[in-house]
This record gives structure tokens, sequence and C-alpha cells, in this order.
């Protein structure tokens, strides 16, 4: 299965570079397909972890999005419908996984398979709700290049333009004006934030309800610092990987000792877990001849990945755990601060219980409860 998407992808790119839209027939270059069209399609199966059955139809997909800098892409993720009897359109969430790691075998498509992709039981909720989920691999996951981690205008594209692509995949059953929310945590929190403040200018005929958002990494700079010789520091290389792969002129290379090489093509070759145990305790300068993040073109280009400079224009119920260690709970509340002040129904939510992954689970199900009152037509009032 996992060489199948690969190769899937492999050939959906090659098409695409070619000017092909996924039925083969010839088009004028690549800008002639639309973002969010589908490319290549096919079956595939959702599996939660320790691979129970599902009762769900599942499609493998490639589909046209769009780049940080705006010139189109392919990403690859999975659309995933309940067999559950209903006829009609039901609602679809827009579903941004966290951190997976960089290979293309840690993408979520590649896991849902056989059950080893680990946000596979959060997303099984949604769908036991009787919603269709489409699920994101994000750019240069499971397709040709580097996955640009953490480049949030990238992410952005690809979570809105997956719901495209789910609302157009012929046998999912669902209409252009299916009510669509939008969901994700860690690094999710990020792709589904800044799909919500994008959904306005980028895809303003999705029928967008609200977005669920949390642990969200709105300032990468901030971020880093934490981390830097802390647990998460593992996270910062790969955040400097992902900037380097949208953005190739700040030339990651020039600032790497020999240590850094090493641990560049090792995270490129492993997923999350090998990551932030290669990385513990590391600092910047372990790592490099010189800081990158002290450099203006580096400021610059992570700085453009700043949540809260734009008012999302639907609801948002953002949430954040109290003792995060990964992404500092000051972040969370300065996003909130910041939608709030643009006017933004803002739902808050401090977890006081959990650290940073448990935050994920004690999270989801207050987050699709109130997911599941937008598509009931409930206002949202917000606690600003």
């Amino acid at each position: 299965m996992h060489l199948r998407s690969t190769a899937l992808a492999a050939v959906a790119a090659l098409a695409f570079s070619l000017g092909l839209t996924g039925t083969g027939t010839a088009t004028d270059g690549p800008g002639a397909a639309s973002p969010g069209d589908v490319l290549t399609s096919a079956p595939t199966s959702f599996h939660p972890l320790l691979g129970q059955l599902t009762n769900t139809r599942a499609w493998h997909i490639t589909y046209r999005s769009t780049t940080a800098k705006g010139a189109p892409d392919v990403v690859s993720g999975t659309v995933i419908v309940p067999q559950d009897g209903r006829t009609g359109p039901r609602p679809l969430i827009s579903y941004a996984v966290g951190t997976v790691g960089m290979a293309d075998r840690c993408a979520p498509s590649a896991g849902f398979p056989d059950g080893t992709a680990v946000e596979a039981n959060l997303i099984q909720q949604l769908t036991l709700r009787g919603w269709a989920v489409a699920v994101t691999d994000y750019e240069g996951l499971g397709t040709p290049g580097d996955h640009t981690y953490v480049v949030g205008r990238s992410e952005g594209h690809a979570v809105l333009d997956a719901a495209r692509a789910a609302l157009r995949l012929p046998g999912a059953g669902l209409a252009a004006d299916s009510p669509v929310g939008i969901m994700g945590y860690s690094q999710g929190g990020q792709a589904s934030s800044w799909a919500a403040e994008l959904h306005d200018s980028y895809a303003p005929e999705l029928n967008l309800k609200g977005t669920a958002t949390g642990g969200v990494p709105a300032d990468l700079i901030k971020a880093a610092e934490y981390n830097d010789g802390n647990i998460g520091a593992g996270l910062i290389l790969m955040a400097a990987v992902g900037q380097n792969a949208a953005y190739p002129e700040l030339k990651l290379d020039k600032y790497l000792n020999d240590r850094g090489r090493y641990y560049v093509d090792y995270l490129k070759q492993h997923c999350v877990t090998a990551n932030t145990v290669a990385g513990l305790f590391k600092r910047i300068s372990d790592v490099t001849v010189r800081n990158p993040l002290d450099e203006p073109d580096w400021q610059r280009v992570l700085h453009s990945s700043d949540l809260g400079t734009h008012a999302p224009d639907r609801p948002v119920y953002l949430y954040h755990a109290v003792l995060d260690e990964l992404i500092p709970y000051a972040i969370g509340r300065k996003l909130r601060a910041d939608w709030c002040g643009e006017g933004v129904a803002v739902q808050w939510r401090s977890l006081p219980l959990g650290e940073h992954v448990l935050g994920a689970i004690e999270g989801s199900v207050p987050a699709a409860d109130w997911l599941a009152g937008r598509f009931a037509g409930t206002p949202a009032a917000g606690n600003c």
C-alpha cells in the first residue's frame, strides 16, 4: 500500500508538471488545474491505531495546491467517508495533523491503511459523528521534494485545498456547499489557524462554519528560542529544513557544521519520535557555524508564518495546555488576544491538566463538540 501510494504521488507530480489533469487530458500547463482539483484517486483504507476496523470508505488522493510563494504544487492526502447509511450531503472536516516527521513514510496517508497513524483515533471520533474527513499530508510528505515543515502559508493552502478536493471527489457523496469545519493541533494547529486566516482570500467559496485549533505555534521564533537546548530541540532543526525547502534562497547548508549536516540528513529519513530523540537538549550552536535565526532573511521568512495578523472570517475555538512544554502557553494567549482584538468570535479554553501531547487528547472532544454546534447553526458568541 505504501509503495502504491508513493507511486501514485510520483505519477501525479509528473503528470502535473507536464500539464495533465487527473483524467490525462492535455492542458496549457500546470496552472490550468485549479487549486483543489483532484489529480489522482485510488481506494485505500482507514484504520485507527491497532488496526481496528471502521465502517468507512477511504481514498488516497493527490490534488493541486499552492506553495508559500504562490506557485502550483501537488499535495497528497486521504478522504474518509462514513458508511452509515446516510444519504445526501454531510459535514466535512479538513483535518490537519500534528508533527509526524519528514520522510514520506511518515505521511498520514501512509499510516492509515495499517493503523500506525498517531491521530487516527482522534479522526475516528469525527467519522463516528457521521462527518467526512479530509486529511492533508502537507507539501512534500508523500510527494516529491522536502516537506515544508511549519511553513504556515503552504500548510494553510494544503488544508483548504484538501477540503476542496474532498468536495470534488467522485464517489465521496459530498456537495459543493457541504458545511466545512477545520481542525488541527500543534503543527496542525498552525496549519488550521493559517487556513482560518486564508479562507476569505484563498477559498471563500468553501462553506466554512468554524475552526477548532489548539497548541498553536503562532510565533516560530519564540517557539525556537524556548526549545533551544530543550526537549523539543529537534523540532527547531526540522523547522529550519522546512523553511529552507520553501525558501531555498535561505541556504541552510552554509550555516551548518558537519554535525548539523548529519542531523539534517537523519531528520529527512525518519519520523517524529526518532527525530525528537535525536535532537534532545541540543542547542542551535551545537549544529551550526552561525545561528541563522540572527540573520535578517531568516527572521523575515520565519515571521511570515506568524499568526494573528489577519482576522479569520469565521468563529474560532482556540485551546492550549497551561503546562505545554513545547509551545509556551503565552504564545497561545497572545494569539487569542490578537484575534479578539480584531473582532473574531474566539472561544478560548485553557487546559490545566495536560502538557503538549495530552493537550491534543484532552482538547479533542470539546473541540469537536464546538464544531458540532457550528454545523447545527448555533451562534458562536466567543469569550473574549
